[in-house]
């Protein structure tokens, strides 16, 4: 039986993708290869996917219902991994209706491909951190149980909406599931528009950095190997039908932005002129994630520290990333 990866030319998507190959897995990736960021970097991760032998790639936005059912029909998968959407927490202030269609529409449309899939063991789909709203920075992480009622961005309100969604579907139609709130998930291959990265291209390029909310945020920044440890660990472990479940995957350790900077600066070997700036509408102040959940759940430990993780980064950048552009 294969496993379904929607959004397998992005970031998480292809590293959960080459793990599920690696560990003798078919894979249908499912992507739309849409222009939020350069799709030269999606291009070159389905690259990589697609010289596998057992990995079959489909050009296809998720929104398009009957295509999707389609392709389920057709792979005739048993688990899915459903990690398509449109990321960005600023963009869903400038464009609120990509999130309406991917976010939305997008998530509904793998629910009713999953529901008419005979034999469908699990689905596990991405969440996010930013349900949790602007909270302080405590003593304890954010854990599952806490309040998700406000909501400080579009892309926020879209995620909380695809866990009610799914719950309702899970309720509904018996369908397995579980929802992953990530928390800032970095590393090689990752997304431009993330601030690692962004602030990685400046520093070698001998730029300022814009640094919003004056440095002062703070972030439970998690390397992406790590991710897919959780990711997989949990597509093994299917819920009892009907019982939906939410589990937080971070690297329980938040980093403030300043620090953040200073390791960048260490790993690069430039230092940074900062340009410190208020913070934007939509972003939160801090994240934090509790994982004692997932852990117990799956035995998901987070392994890779960030000094280590950026440095990791930072060497990619420098060699498949000067092959593909700055910017």
């Amino acid at each position: 039986m294969a496993v379904i990866v929607t959004g397998a030319a992005g970031f998480i998507g292809m590293h959960v993708a080459e793990r599920l190959l690696a560990r003798g897995e078919s894979v249908v990736g499912v992507d739309s290869f849409n222009a939020y960021y350069d799709p030269t970097l999606k291009e070159a991760r389905a690259a990589r996917l697609v010289a596998h032998p057992a990995f079959r790639l489909v050009r296809l936005d998720i929104a398009d219902a009957p295509a999707l059912q389609d392709v389920f029909a057709e792979a005739r998968a048993d688990r899915v991994v459903h990690l398509a959407a449109q990321a960005g927490v600023r963009y869903s202030i400038e464009q609120p209706f990509a999130y309406e269609a991917a976010n939305l529409k997008g998530h509904l449309s793998v629910l009713e491909a999953c529901r008419r899939t005979a034999g469908l063991r699990h689905l596990v789909y991405a969440s996010s951190s930013s349900v949790y709203g602007d909270r302080p920075l405590g003593d304890r992480g954010f854990a599952e149980a806490d309040p998700v009622d406000a909501p400080v961005s579009l892309y926020a309100a879209t995620k909380r909406a695809g866990e009610l969604m799914s719950a309702s579907y899970a309720h509904l139609y018996g369908i397995p599931q579980s929802g992953l709130r990530f928390f800032t998930v970095y590393g090689p291959w990752g997304r431009p528009d993330m601030a690692y990265y962004s602030f990685t291209d400046k520093l070698l390029a001998g730029q300022s950095i814009p640094v919003f909310g004056a440095g002062q945020m703070a972030r439970d920044f998690t390397y992406v190997d790590d991710v897919v440890d959780g990711v997989l660990g949990v597509l093994d472990q299917p819920p009892p039908s009907r019982e939906p479940r939410i589990l937080n995957l971070g690297g329980n350790h938040p980093h403030g932005l300043l620090e953040m900077i200073q390791l960048l600066e260490a790993a690069v070997g430039v230092p940074a002129r900062m340009e410190l700036l208020p913070m934007q509408a939509g972003d939160v102040s801090s994240t934090y994630a509790d994982i004692s959940r997932i852990q117990a759940l799956s035995g998901y430990a987070p392994k890779v520290p960030l000094a280590e993780g950026l440095r990791r980064f930072v060497a990619w950048r420098r060699g498949y990333g000067e092959r593909l552009g700055r910017g």
